[in-house]
């Protein structure tokens, strides 16, 4: 008995968590991005998770010491993403 919880939690470990999510700009529509794990992947691109300061999440192929300067910035609670200056509405699937 006490084997085969080892064995589940250690499974358990191994899962991957990530959220689904479609974002929209007036001229596009049904973008998809995944935030994985500390990953971001938006448009063909990853980007590595800088930090947060508030509640906004920076984001950026390769993080800086100037968090707030990276140039993917999304706010999840209303799902507003900017990506080098571009605005997308983002909802979570």
């Amino acid at each position: 008995m006490t084997y085969a919880l080892i064995v589940l939690g250690l499974c358990a470990c191994e899962r991957d968590t990530y959220t689904t999510w479609n974002c929209s700009t007036p001229a596009e529509a049904k973008i998809p991005m995944v935030l994985k794990k500390a990953q971001m992947e938006f448009k063909g691109a990853r980007s590595d998770y800088c930090g947060s300061l508030g509640t906004q999440s920076y984001f950026a192929p390769k993080c800086s010491a100037q968090t707030e300067q990276s140039p993917i910035i999304f706010t999840p609670s209303s799902g507003l993403l900017i990506n080098d200056g571009q605005e997308y509405q983002c909802t979570a699937l």
